[in-house]
């Protein structure tokens, strides 16, 4: 058995394809059930690091805060309730459910957007970011995997529906519509020069940068890989190419049936790949380790629509031995929820989650 490793060492080990001491942990969720966790194990509610800590979570996530003017005016929206609109002029109001609630995109400001409206449309400015936050943070989680980036860095379709509405953004890309490639680069451009900025100032502490675009429905891809190779993979490259610059590993997040992409991401120089839903096309660990494995890290594979939400604790435990004994051989395999777990899903089950991934996650 390897000797006990530090979480930086761990991640780094695995995602080159090495056998560490353990399986690495992460770990995101909905407020709802961060909530309840946090209660399970005595924590405050604001203690983000002192649940991490009792989960065993390998991974923490840096970035520089926005800290400039708002560009955008808060709107009143539906039944009097007021509705968030960020930096960028999403909107979003609250949708209530029986478990909890989540911020729902509306209104949709640049629906009908021409090229011109597009160009005036108010962007935050990359001098707006403090990036004197990074190194203190990089210091502080030293003995971590430190990760900049998230899964909306680098996406194209879901932030551009948020304000162009899905329907146009879809057919947009189809026919080259230049209001939304406008705004997609424009958008694009901002969050590059914020990302090298934040590993500028990490100055080699940063040790992976995360990024997204969501590729899959359940049953099959979303757009054609011919669509793929003609607007997304020149943009998505420089998000790459600027890990490359900085001598870090790339992992994408891709939801649903994404596999299907995955031969240009290791073209394109990418690590590892995130989310792994194994519920939909292609998408099973056995498949993903059989056809990628020594070439592709795996970060996820925990189905938020699985045991997890809807099984027991004996059924979680099961789920999560079945998917290490297939992914660990060799190493390149962190385990993660598929998505945020979610607020359906029971206290007991996600602790039993991370119970086995440690009981059972040990080489």
């Amino acid at each position: 058995m390897p000797n006990v490793m530090s979480s930086k060492e761990r991640v780094l080990t695995t995602f080159a394809h090495q056998e560490a001491d353990r399986v690495p942990i992460d770990y995101s969720a909905n407020p709802g059930i961060d909530g309840r966790l946090k209660a399970h194990y005595g924590l405050k509610p604001n203690d983000n690091e002192g649940l991490r800590q009792a989960l065993g979570v390998d991974f923490r996530y840096v970035g520089a805060p926005y800290v400039g003017p708002h560009p955008h005016q808060a709107v009143l929206g539906r039944a009097g309730k007021d509705v968030k609109v960020d930096i960028w002029g999403i909107h979003r109001r609250w949708v209530e459910h029986e478990t909890g609630g989540y911020w729902d995109y509306c209104d949709f400001p640049l629906q009908d957007a021409t090229l011109e409206e597009v160009e005036a449309w108010p962007m935050p400015s990359p001098d707006d970011f403090d990036y004197a936050r990074v190194p203190e943070l990089c210091t502080h989680y030293g003995d971590f995997c430190v990760s900049a980036g998230n899964s909306g860095l680098g996406d194209m379709i879901n932030s551009a529906g948020m304000v162009f509405h899905m329907e146009r953004v879809l057919i947009g890309l189809m026919t080259d519509d230049p209001a939304v490639l406008r705004y997609i680069d424009r958008r694009l451009g901002v969050l590059h020069e914020v990302t090298r900025r934040t590993l500028e100032a990490a100055a080699g502490r940063v040790d992976l940068l995360k990024m997204g675009e969501d590729l899959g429905t359940q049953i099959g891809p979303m757009i054609s890989l011919k669509l793929y190779r003609k607007h997304f993979r020149p943009r998505h490259q420089c998000f790459v190419d600027l890990g490359k610059t900085f001598d870090i590993p790339v992992m994408i997040h891709t939801c649903g049936s994404s596999s299907w992409a995955y031969e240009d991401f290791i073209e394109m120089g990418v690590t590892a790949v995130d989310t792994l839903q194994p519920e939909a096309k292609n998408m099973s660990p056995a498949y993903l380790k059989r056809t990628f494995g020594g070439r592709l890290a795996f970060h996820g594979c925990i189905s938020t629509a699985g045991p997890v939400a809807s099984g027991t604790v004996d059924e979680v435990a099961e789920d999560v031995r079945n998917t290490l004994q297939i992914m660990m051989p060799g190493g390149g395999y962190a385990l993660a929820p598929t998505h945020q777990l979610q607020d359906n899903s029971p206290t007991e089950n996600v602790v039993a989650m991370y119970q086995a991934a440690h009981r059972h996650g040990r080489y």
